[in-house]
């Protein structure tokens, strides 16, 4: 059996290129992309416009990605929206959607599973499983507009997964989800986030994206760094920066350090003055985050008025910082509690 091409994932001119093979005239694809990008449609019986017999070869062909929804969760307290879908294959993903007064933002995953073994996330604990496909990606978002009725503004790649680690799908995506013919969401609007894959971020920073990459920092030196991060091994912090500056030097765009506050472990004073002085010099916004406690250790964040007096004392010392507003904690808020949960049962 050979492996139908997933036509979700074609861009556009991929696709212009592949309804030319099939023998169809070019501006089919323009429609099709439109279908599939712009209207959501979850199956080629939606595309109205195209022909039954164009629309039967289309099913014979080709694989049409439409994730299933397994389960909602709403948060009390907040509106916050955790959905886990699955996929093609039984495999889960999680997303979540929340509700911001600059608009609603979707936080999506970009692999099941990750191999990335960072200690306070529930998102590794069974490894990686595969790497997501663009169109699983962007199914995601599609399927929350569906089911929200609302539209997407801004998209988190930083659920479950090292987005990094499946560089050439998440470059597919991202063209995909900012193309004029489809959600055209701006490149300003997507934030990425990695653990500190240097080469990568050397890649991505020649790609010359308006996006905004956010540096899973987490620890100021490379010994705490390393107790908390197993990449920590492979690469520094003195090789991590220089990383950091020239994907600001060459995107124009400022990093974002998010830092996974644990008592006792990385909110020492001396922390605040080392995370200081990696900030400031590449006038990097720090983002603070409670840590999110998970069964599976025994991680504590600090109480909030400490939070808020860390914060403080960074703005003081000229480091631009925002605490991470919680949302969704009654709802198993942290990245990859739901999938851990529901396999679990």
């Amino acid at each position: 059996m050979m492996e139908k091409t997933d036509i979700k994932s074609l861009d556009f001119l991929a696709l212009q290129a592949e309804i030319e093979r099939i023998g169809e005239k070019k501006f089919r694809a323009k429609q099709m992309y439109e279908w599939m990008h712009k209207h959501l449609v979850r199956s080629f019986d939606e595309m109205t416009n195209l022909s039954a017999a164009f629309r039967e070869k289309c099913k014979n062909e080709y694989e049409f990605t439409a994730l299933t929804l397994l389960r909602e969760q709403e948060s009390k307290i907040d509106g916050t929206k955790k959905f886990l879908f699955q996929l093609a294959d039984g495999n889960v993903v999680e997303s979540v959607w929340m509700k911001y007064k600059h608009g609603n933002s979707v936080c999506i995953s970009s692999q099941v599973g990750c191999r990335m073994g960072c200690k306070f996330c529930a998102s590794t604990i069974g490894g990686l499983v595969r790497n997501l496909k663009p169109s699983e990606m962007l199914d995601q978002i599609y399927a929350i507009t569906r089911l929200t009725g609302e539209r997407v503004s801004n998209v988190v790649v930083m659920g479950t997964g090292e987005p990094l680690d499946n560089y050439d799908n998440l470059l597919v995506f991202i063209r995909m989800l900012t193309d004029e013919n489809g959600l055209h969401i701006s490149q300003r609007n997507i934030t990425v986030s990695t653990c500190g894959l240097v080469p990568k971020m050397y890649a991505l920073a020649e790609e010359r994206l308006q996006i905004t990459l956010a540096l899973s920092l987490h620890a100021t030196t490379d010994e705490k760094r390393q107790k908390l991060m197993p990449i920590a091994n492979k690469y520094s912090i003195d090789e991590l920066m220089p990383a950091c500056k020239n994907y600001a030097d060459l995107t124009g765009r400022r990093i974002t350090f998010e830092y996974s506050m644990v008592k006792g472990v990385n909110d020492s004073q001396e922390d605040l003055r080392e995370l200081t002085e990696l900030a400031r010099p590449l006038g990097c916004h720090v983002n603070l985050i409670p840590v999110n406690p998970i069964k599976e250790r025994d991680f504590v964040a600090p109480d909030m008025q400490y939070v808020y007096s860390f914060k403080e004392k960074l703005e003081k010392n000229k480091v631009k910082v925002t605490v991470r507003r919680e949302m969704g904690r009654d709802i198993d808020g942290a990245c990859g509690q739901l999938r851990r949960r529901h396999m679990e049962e």
